[in-house]
């Protein structure tokens, strides 16, 4: 159901920017990191929380054999959702539904305390061999919806105002992030975008490589193959040649083999996959009904 851990110190293995379709409470401890979302920059601080609805391009930029030490649970909202229901309790999802990403950021050390307790009791939960996984479901359920709670409290108390003050290169790179993700299924080129947003040509690229560790044509791509994936899931009765070319793929054989790097299975097989999971979930759905009726 959950996806937890607890005070991860590794270099993260991420070659390229990355999304999924589960929620994420992300909890940075100590080290030093600026996370990118979507074309937002963030310089995090220790104790800083980012929410995430997980959909957002997003990537951390590390400084190589620093300590990065974070914690973090990735959730499906429909896991929670029954429970959150049954005590009227839905809009602690609301800052993942419509924020989508967002920065928590507070002075409130005791919440930051008792919010890490809960993650490391989720993740120990884990670990215990002496209960069935639907008591451990059960239990974990219950922790998550704490951990919720407090995130919602902190929320109020900042009164979803916190301003992220950035540096003039964080800035540009934000633009930078803003201009591809809105031509990224067009043959621009740096000549172009440096005209449309108003920056030098040699300029653009070293600041965009400094600020998210990552070059331009990296990121392009990640938009790319980001819509793509969406398109196979939402799009059936368009071609997978179709949908290629939308997102700004010229070349059939060289997308193929781009996307089977990226994702790790073809782009056919993607689609099935994905199908596949829709329609089983929608016949549990519809069966659960049934019994309800019942």
């Amino acid at each position: 159901m959950l996806e937890v851990q607890y005070r991860l110190n590794d270099n993260p293995d991420y070659t390229y920017f990355h999304s999924h379709d589960a929620y994420e409470i992300f909890m940075f401890h100590k080290g030093a990191c600026r996370y990118l979302i979507n074309n937002h920059i963030y310089d995090l601080q220790p104790g800083d929380i980012l929410l995430m609805d997980g959909l957002a391009l997003h990537k951390p930029n590390t400084i190589k054999d620093s300590e990065y030490i974070r914690s973090h649970i990735h959730f499906k909202p429909e896991d929670i959702e029954p429970i959150l229901s049954s005590i009227k309790a839905n809009g602690l999802l609301d800052v993942f539904k419509y924020q989508h990403h967002y920065l928590l950021r507070t002075n409130n050390t005791s919440k930051l305390q008792y919010i890490e307790e809960l993650i490391k009791k989720l993740y120990q939960i884990r670990l215990v061999s002496n209960v069935t996984e639907l008591e451990k479901a059960w239990e974990m359920k219950l922790i998550l919806g704490q951990v919720l709670i407090q995130i919602n409290q902190i929320l109020k108390d900042s009164h979803l105002d916190i301003s992220r003050s950035s540096t003039s290169k964080t800035s540009h790179a934000e633009k930078i992030a803003t201009y591809i993700q809105h031509h990224y299924r067009e043959q621009f080129t740096i000549a172009d975008m440096a005209k449309s947003i108003n920056l030098d040509k040699s300029y653009i690229s070293k600041v965009f490589k400094e600020a998210t560790g990552f070059t331009i044509m990296e990121y392009v791509m990640a938009c790319r193959i980001k819509q793509v994936k969406y398109l196979l899931e939402t799009k059936e009765k368009k071609s997978i040649q179709q949908i290629a070319f939308e997102c700004g793929f010229c070349n059939m054989s060289h997308f193929s083999r781009y996307f089977k790097k990226q994702v790790g299975i073809t782009p056919r097989a993607y689609r099935q996959k994905r199908l596949d999971l829709y329609r089983k979930t929608r016949t549990l759905k519809l069966f659960n009904s049934e019994i309800k009726r019942e």
